[in-house]
């Protein structure tokens, strides 16, 4: 049997409570409980975040859940010096004006 790796995705689950933190482990693996903002950083399996996110928010004590935005984000990273640089010569042309 080969080991394949599971697509996973975070979630961030903002609570009214932290007692209830450990209800969380069902759904996912809980990485870090913020105790002074109140949230929690759970991952789940990336084909399941639009059902888990329906269901965390049926639960009393959940505020809100907001699924992380990493996996749309390209993390290459080919040519970003050049735009920066180029960004930055058009900004100070525009200051000199």
């Amino acid at each position: 049997m080969a080991f394949e790796i599971q697509p996973r995705q975070s979630l961030i689950v903002y609570t009214y409570s932290l007692k209830q933190t450990r209800q969380l482990k069902r759904y996912g693996t809980v990485m870090y409980v913020s105790k002074k903002m109140r949230y929690v950083v759970l991952y789940v399996d990336q084909k399941d975040v639009t059902s888990l996110t329906d269901q965390l928010n049926k639960l009393r004590f959940v505020k809100r859940v907001v699924a992380s935005s990493r996996p749309e984000i390209t993390e290459s990273f080919n040519g970003v010096a050049e735009e920066v640089a180029e960004n930055s010569e058009d900004e100070t042309k525009d200051d000199e004006e």
